[in-house]
């Protein structure tokens, strides 16, 4: 080979060679600076599900929200870390996709948007994330406040993260009360042609950014103009000009009430002249139904605001349009006790609908909220600093929902139950032999059961297969013969089952994680107490289980990606081998 190397025709090729090496790199890289180095795909919607167009797979929305909708129009955070960073923190917790919110004075005041990253904080007299900005983003510090929101969108799509755009505001600033007069059409901040021209703007501005996947024409419609006739009067208007000028995208509409009421399409649904397209987003929160999870019986309340859901929002699912959770969170300083009891509602009935969702959100703190410098984001993910991660805990019971459990693609395994269990995110987990206890474990590792409406039972299998209970504080396990199982609250979570001795028992967790039979908690109206412990949703799945010692995170992790490295395709179109 030296031989070879010192023949002047093969050093000439070799040196050439390299130099178009050299040229297509720095091409790449210039180009990557700005544009998403991914490999994505336009989405689309058969029925109730988003697909990827290319395979006819169904792709799972599992995002969090990024605010870049406040005072500065800056994306929040960039003070603390690189935006690779904070990419690379949202992808390594499960996430596949952000939802950013923008303002529309950033693509229809030229003033604004022409401002610099500097000088939008030094106007606010906010010098502390200019030097965070320096030190963490300098290549974004003295781009166009524009320009920087695109380097953002592109920097997400090299580190393979989708984006939902949302449009959160007109003037920008906090978000949300009925009279900040960003609510509803014919509100100062918010004229009908302004919007559709902002709207226009911006999906054309990234027509071609393959991670840009959808657009949210309005978050959290509200106030006192707010009206049916005019909603489908502008939002269709608004629908149709974001299609026209990037057909790509899916185009996200949002109902009245702060996003919390979609009914009205029950009777009248939308028309567009395109099709394959339309998502319908809808927000749940714990204080949306007040104090009641704390000062009611959780049993109760649950039912209650599910009910309600389903005349408000996910009746929409039976009509077959995709129905996007695009804002749901809880307070995760771990002191208030009316989101805790909410999210165990929320997860379970967000697992059997298997829901798309965008949790609020990863933002640790603010450079300006409320007025306050440097303001704490309790609902944040991330802590004050962006660095540690709030609630490990939290993130485990959300980690089980960030896969499909079942769509188009997916009918890996015939349809079958999985008992999930809010509280911790796993489900229910047989042992090795029919004589260990049952357990609770990654839901990716769960035997497939089937309900019949009294028994719960293993599906294939040749040892005994019936979930059995027979003394209170006593594991649960497999028997030949069947426990009756009925569901007993207004949550449709407690599995309940006569015992030997005639009392009642329902399925709980010790310690452990056993699963064992328990006398049941807060079955009386009156009781306030938190049954969490004892709720197990019936979900429906076609996913075939991981091979059992397998970890789970690796084989969901390689599925949920759904994006091709653009350096990889790079490398293999040069024929470099990396490893």
């Amino acid at each position: 080979m030296a031989e070879l190397l010192l023949q002047p025709s093969y050093r000439f090729a070799a040196i050439t060679r390299n130099s178009i090496l050299f040229l297509l790199l720095l091409l790449f890289l210039l180009c990557s600076s700005v544009l998403p180095r991914v490999s994505a795909f336009p989405l689309s919607t058969e029925s109730r599900w988003i697909l990827d167009d290319a395979t006819g797979r169904r792709v799972k929305l599992a995002c969090v929200n990024l605010a870049s909708h406040l005072e500065p129009m800056v994306a929040e955070g960039l003070n603390r870390l690189p935006i690779n960073e904070i990419a690379q923190k949202i992808t390594s917790m499960g996430f596949n996709c952000v939802r950013l919110t923008w303002p529309l004075y950033l693509v229809t005041n030229a003033t604004l948007g022409s401002t610099t990253v500097r000088q939008s904080f030094r106007r606010l007299q906010l010098d502390d994330p200019i030097a965070g900005i320096e030190t963490h983003n300098p290549s974004i510090i003295d781009l166009s406040l524009l320009q920087a929101f695109k380097e953002v969108v592109g920097r997400l799509g090299q580190n393979e993260v989708m984006v939902v755009l949302d449009n959160h505001v007109t003037k920008p600033g906090w978000c949300c009360r009925d009279f900040d007069g960003n609510g509803f059409f014919g509100d100062e901040y918010f004229t009908p042609d302004l919007w559709v021209e902002g709207l226009t703007r911006m999906a054309a501005m990234f027509k071609g950014y393959s991670n840009v996947v959808a657009m949210s024409l309005r978050n959290e419609l509200r106030g006192p103009k707010e009206n049916p006739n005019d909603w489908y009067r502008y939002m269709t208007r608004g629908a149709e000009a974001v299609h026209s000028a990037n057909p790509d995208i899916l185009v996200i509409l949002s109902g009245l009430n702060y996003d919390g009421d979609l009914s009205f399409l029950n009777n009248q649904p939308v028309k567009l002249t395109f099709s394959k397209k339309l998502v319908f987003e809808v927000h749940w929160y714990g204080f949306t139904d007040g104090d009641g999870w704390a000062d009611g019986n959780p049993n109760q309340v649950c039912g209650i605001v599910i009910n309600h859901l389903k005349r408000s929002a996910t009746f929409l699912l039976d009509q077959k349009y995709p129905l996007f959770v695009s804002e749901f969170g809880i307070d995760q300083t771990g002191t208030n006790l009316n989101d805790e009891r909410f999210i165990n509602c929320f997860l379970g009935y967000a697992a059997e609908l298997d829901l798309d969702w965008a949790i609020w959100t990863v933002v640790g703190s603010y450079y300006l909220g409320e007025g306050v410098v440097g303001m704490s984001e309790p609902y944040g993910l991330l802590n004050w600093d962006w660095i540690e991660i709030r609630n490990t805990w939290f993130l485990e019971k959300l980690s089980a929902l960030q896969n499909p459990f079942q769509g188009p693609g997916l009918a890996e395994a015939e349809i079958h139950k999985l008992i999930f269990h809010p509280s911790t995110g796993l489900c229910v987990l047989r042992g090795e032999t029919s004589s260990d206890p049952l357990k609770l474990g990654a839901c990716s590792r769960s035997d497939p059961w089937s309900y019949s409406g009294q028994t719960l039972s293993l599906q294939g299998t040749t040892i005994p297969s019936c979930l059995r209970a027979d003394k209170l504080w006593r594991p649960v396990g497999l028997n030949g013969d069947c426990s009756v199982w009925e569901m007993i609250t207004d949550s449709q979570m407690h599995l309940s089952t006569k015992l030997k001795d005639g009392t009642s028992g329902c399925l709980d967790v010790d310690s452990n994680n056993n699963v064992v039979a328990n006398p049941c908690k807060c079955v009386r109206v009156e009781e306030r107490c938190d049954p969490g412990s004892q709720w197990f949703k019936l979900v429906d799945s076609t996913r075939r289980p991981n091979d059992r010692g397998v970890p789970s995170g690796s084989r969901q992790r390689s599925r949920r990606r759904g994006f091709s490295s653009g350096r990889s395709l790079l490398w293999e179109f040069l024929g470099i081998t990396l490893d």
